[in-house]
């Protein structure tokens, strides 16, 4: 049992609630694997879908690519037209744990890098992300994990102690940023770590 008195609880959402994964749409655009790895690793990368969820307007970030891959329009295109095959699912177990911390009385809220309109569209898909208190989203705001200023932003919006924060997130580096703000924080693997992790917090389920 921990000492740490936990107060707040902070989930992310992709791959934590959510599923996310660009493949699947374009498992089906592009068939080939060596080509569509290669379309990701050069084209829509990481990086540059990182930027939406830090403010940057859909139709910017297409016109930057399709000036540089005139030949990939149509892929490029298809990277927002088709996001929402790319959130399949959501993990059922994890959603069933922050359904019982919410109705346990704990104070539950959400922390994402997520672009500001395909968060709407989440929210439409599954409403369960509308059960937390509220929820601090990157691209609202121009912030991104894991910047420290994102984690302090959150906490003063929301009125969270850092100290008696807890923050589950799946990305190492979103976790080691939440502890540099001050914040306790524990890296998602799956659902039965995150009962260990939890319990090992002092929050019982």
């Amino acid at each position: 049992m921990s000492s740490i008195d936990i107060r707040h609880i902070v989930f992310d959402i992709g791959r934590v609630l959510i599923h996310y994964d660009p493949h699947i749409p374009f498992s089906r655009l592009i068939p080939d694997d060596a080509e569509r790895n290669w379309f990701f690793a050069n084209v829509c990368t990481h990086d540059w879908n990182l930027e939406q969820d830090r403010g940057r307007r859909w139709a910017d970030a297409e016109a930057l690519l399709v000036a540089e891959f005139p030949e990939r329009e149509e892929h490029i295109r298809c990277f927002r037209k088709y996001w929402h095959e790319m959130v399949s699912h959501a993990y059922v177990e994890s959603v069933a744990i922050m359904e019982t911390l919410i109705s346990d009385g704990r104070d539950v809220t959400m922390l994402t890098n997520f672009a500001a309109d395909t968060f709407k569209e989440a929210r439409k898909l599954f409403p369960f992300l509308d059960m937390p208190r509220g929820v601090t989203v990157s691209g609202e705001i121009g912030l991104i994990k894991p910047d420290v200023a994102i984690y302090e932003r959150h906490a003063r919006d929301f009125g969270l102690d850092p100290a008696r924060t807890l923050f589950i997130d799946d990305s190492m580096a979103n976790v080691e940023g939440a502890r540099l703000a001050g914040w306790n924080a524990v890296h998602f693997v799956d659902p039965e770590k995150l009962k260990s992790d939890l319990a090992a917090h002092g929050v019982a389920l």
